[in-house]
């Protein structure tokens, strides 16, 4: 005679812990349903957070136009401007940000382009000197410059061209002493730091229409 076996001590059968399995599962399922706009929240990438080592991509406003380029992080926008946009007007003399010679306007500033890194220059206008005039379209600083013999070997004009080109969107007639101290963080090794100042008055000058 068959005889219905005995039920262990907690009263837990197998038919009771398979259902119970059953009923987790669903259970389990929702909570992940409904968990997962929090988790795609979580996942959202933290503007904050590093980057690196490996390139990145960047966009940059050069000269008016929108330029896309991968750069490590550590870049400098010298570094950028020159090995990846080819716009080599812009020198690399000391990369310590002493001499000028890598001098760009941000947002309208004169600022060493070898001590922003490039990374955190989007978001911003530059302009280098190839933004400021051509051989074939001179402006009234590049002319200024060629009629003082304010160059010798060349190495340093763009910077101090951007630089000069800084001081008058702001001073339109600037004195000699702003001249020389608008043009203070910018070192010319060949010495011709007369044409240079006199350059600067007679450009001011040209803006303004005068002889």
């Amino acid at each position: 005679m068959r005889t219905d076996p005995q039920p262990t001590h907690s009263g837990f059968s197998r038919r009771k812990f398979l259902k119970g399995l059953g009923a987790t599962s669903v259970a389990g399922g929702m909570l992940t349903t409904a968990g997962e706009p929090e988790a795609a929240e979580q996942a959202a990438p933290d503007p904050a957070a590093p980057v690196g080592p490996g390139e990145v991509t960047i966009t940059l406003n050069i000269n008016g136009e929108d330029k896309t380029v991968s750069v490590e992080p550590r870049t400098t926008l010298l570094d950028a401007l020159r090995n990846r946009l080819d716009l080599t007007g812009s020198k690399k003399v000391c990369d310590r940000g002493t001499c000028g010679a890598c001098t760009v306007l941000q947002d309208g500033r004169p600022v060493y382009a070898c001590s922003i890194l490039a990374i955190d220059a989007q978001g911003t206008v530059i302009t280098t000197i190839e933004g400021l005039g051509s051989p074939e379209k001179l402006g009234a600083v590049h002319t200024a410059f060629i009629e003082n013999d304010a160059q010798q070997c060349g190495f340093c004009t763009p910077g101090f061209v951007v630089a000069t080109t800084a001081l008058l969107n702001h001073t339109a007639d600037p004195t000699s002493e702003q001249a020389q101290a608008a043009l203070g963080g910018n070192l010319c090794r060949c010495g011709t730091y007369a044409g240079i100042k006199q350059a600067v008055l007679d450009a001011a000058k040209a803006m303004k229409g005068g002889a």
